[in-house]
């Protein structure tokens, strides 16, 4: 009776450690493009030893008109598309990844961040000041 008891602890915890481990959005994600709708860049997200979470663009799987980001502002400006940060700062809290910034490349601009992750896919969102006025696209999990 025993060992029945402990069997069916160790599936459990097995069960809950790989249920917290799905929310995690570490990994390779490819973006798509809101006005095609094709795909459009792999973006890699890590963690860095401050605890949080960034996002790199690796690879472009369209041809860009620049492939320089030439509106983006302060260090960034004129920085090769592949290997631009950008996604800076995001903090796990619950199931949500936030307190951070994402930049769109095409536009320069900077805006807030909330990434959550189901199976497969992630939403993103940017927006400035309150999250009711922004933009969410998905990206998929690249295999």
């Amino acid at each position: 009776m025993k060992k029945i008891l402990l069997a069916c602890f160790m599936i459990l915890i097995a069960f809950i450690s790989q249920a917290q481990s799905s929310v995690d959005i570490l990994g390779k994600w490819t973006t798509v493009d809101d006005e095609t709708g094709k795909a459009k860049s792999i973006v890699e997200i890590y963690k860095k030893a401050d605890g949080k979470y960034y996002g790199k663009i690796i690879k472009l799987l369209q041809k860009p008109e620049n492939e320089n980001c030439v509106n983006c502002k302060g260090t960034q400006k004129n920085k090769p598309l592949i290997g631009l940060e950008i996604i800076t700062g995001l903090k796990k809290e619950s199931s949500e990844f936030t307190g951070g910034n994402i930049t769109d490349p095409k536009s320069g601009k900077t805006y807030k961040c909330t990434i959550t992750r189901n199976a497969d896919k992630l939403s993103v969102r940017g927006y400035l000041g309150f999250s009711l006025i922004g933009r969410t696209q998905t990206w998929t999990l690249t295999k």
